[in-house]
């Protein structure tokens, strides 16, 4: 279903990755009847698909003032209840469990770990390995889910999802791959190709990437 989304400048833009996210979410009912987390919900599409597949609530959280106000904006548009909070991760809702928690972060490596607070690259750079936010992801989200509750995660295989697993397996959650698509390159990955092959995160000359979505349970 293709839903018109308000995005301002340095808003990402809902993608490949957001859309194989959102197949994963509706053919195995993840969404269905439970209370739902998107983290990092830059304009809200993720949010959005999960109160359309039956989500009883959705709350999203950025820390990008634009991305909230942008969300805000589109849940109201299409008339869908989703609460907004901005903040950094899970500190808005640390009081909070939930059913189902979906998230398509930065996994874009860059060339230094500063990750940019006020420029557009914030919704793409990931640290030198792309892992910055997936690996807090990973850390933290065992604190939100109810004990039967679920993970999404999407990203591409650049940044290890064999790492992803690992993380989600210390965290107490039993997790698997769900889904892969190859795509390929975005303008991003293009211009970082030279980097990328210069720290072997990819092959001579790869100009595609697989795009995985994660889920693991807790139970």
């Amino acid at each position: 279903m293709v839903v018109m989304l308000l995005r301002p400048p340095g808003v990402y833009r809902a993608e490949g990755d957001t859309e194989l996210l959102t197949d994963v979410m509706d053919r195995d009912g993840f969404a269905l009847g439970r209370d739902v987390l998107d983290v990092g919900t830059g304009s809200g599409a993720l949010a959005l698909a999960a109160a359309r597949a039956g989500a009883a609530a959705v709350t999203a959280v950025d820390l990008s003032l634009r991305s909230v106000a942008a969300t805000w904006f589109n849940s109201r548009l299409h008339r869908m209840p989703v609460t907004v909070h901005r903040g950094d991760m899970f500190a808005p809702v640390a009081h909070r469990r939930f059913g189902l928690v979906v998230a398509n972060p930065p996994y874009v490596p860059a060339e230094t770990g500063r990750l940019p607070r006020h420029r557009k690259a914030r919704c793409w750079d990931a640290g030198p390995d792309g892992r910055a936010v997936l690996d807090r992801i990973c850390a933290g989200v065992t604190d939100v889910l109810t004990p039967d509750g679920d993970v999404l995660l999407v990203h591409s295989a650049v940044c290890d999802t064999d790492l992803t697993l690992d993380a989600l397996d210390r965290a107490g959650l039993v997790p698997q791959v769900l889904a892969k698509a190859t795509v390929p390159f975005g303008p991003v990955m293009r211009a970082r190709s030279a980097l990328l092959e210069s720290r072997g995160l990819i092959g001579p000359g790869q100009r595609e990437e697989e795009l995985v979505v994660v889920g693991a349970h807790r139970g």
